[in-house]
């Protein structure tokens, strides 16, 4: 079985999909063969009459894989929690079927990096959260954070929720990191390895390109370069 972990976050719109795909293009360009899914993309883009998770491109982009139905296996067209958006599509998501599809790719790719949407209570279908899918998977989870006020006490309850549900916390990434933080932002990663019970295993900075791809590549090539990056992917994995 492939080497796998949950990435989810602590809120969203925080460059999860940037951190996850850094992740994989930094195991890719080590050598290994990584793959990706993204179980349910909420907010896809109508594109020659099919949905296409833009988010599942983004990390197949970075892991050199190809988009296939199990990388996304649930499309949905509404940018809403993917219980409401599926629900408007008349789509019934099924954490038998994801299981099925991350069974496939862990017999194909040495590593599998799942990415979740949202935080970890985000309502999937009925009463299930996305804490459930990672927890039905059997995966432990990375939290990624954002370094402005307010990130210490969403870092803190996403961490200490996961450990009460069962789920093992490998750690926290702080996203996005700008070059010039405030006050609040230069105490958050200590507060945060102090105080989350969990190690922070990185913090990611803030970095400029014409679109995502060229963001991942440009944080992958500053990465490599961190003498904490290999300390974090051993954490990870």
């Amino acid at each position: 079985m492939a080497k796998s972990i949950f990435i989810t976050g602590t809120d969203t719109g925080i460059g999860k999909t940037i951190a996850s795909a850094a992740i994989a293009m930094l195991l890719k360009r080590m050598g290994h063969s990584v793959g990706v899914m993204k179980p349910v993309t909420s907010g896809c883009e109508l594109r020659d009459g099919k949905l296409v998770s833009l988010d599942a491109e983004l990390l197949c982009f970075a892991a050199g894989t190809e988009l296939t139905g199990d990388v996304a296996p649930y499309l949905l067209t509404a940018p809403l929690a993917p219980s409401v958006a599926a629900s408007k599509d008349v789509v019934k998501i099924s954490f038998a079927t994801v299981k099925e599809s991350y069974d496939r790719l862990c017999e194909q790719f040495e590593y599998v990096i799942v990415e979740g949407a949202g935080g970890l209570m985000v309502p999937v279908v009925g009463g299930m959260l996305i804490a459930d899918l990672a927890l039905h998977l059997g995966l432990p989870i990375v939290a990624v954070a954002r370094p402005n006020l307010g990130t210490v006490n969403h870092t803190l309850l996403t961490t200490f929720s996961a450990r009460s549900l069962g789920l093992q916390v490998k750690g926290v990434i702080i996203n996005r990191f700008p070059a010039h933080p405030d006050e609040a932002e230069a105490s958050a990663p200590h507060m945060i390895d102090s105080l989350s019970g969990n190690p922070l295993l990185h913090v990611f900075p803030a970095v400029d390109g014409a679109d995502d791809r060229e963001i991942v590549t440009n944080l992958v090539d500053q990465l490599e370069r961190h003498p904490a990056t290999r300390i974090m992917l051993r954490e990870i994995f």
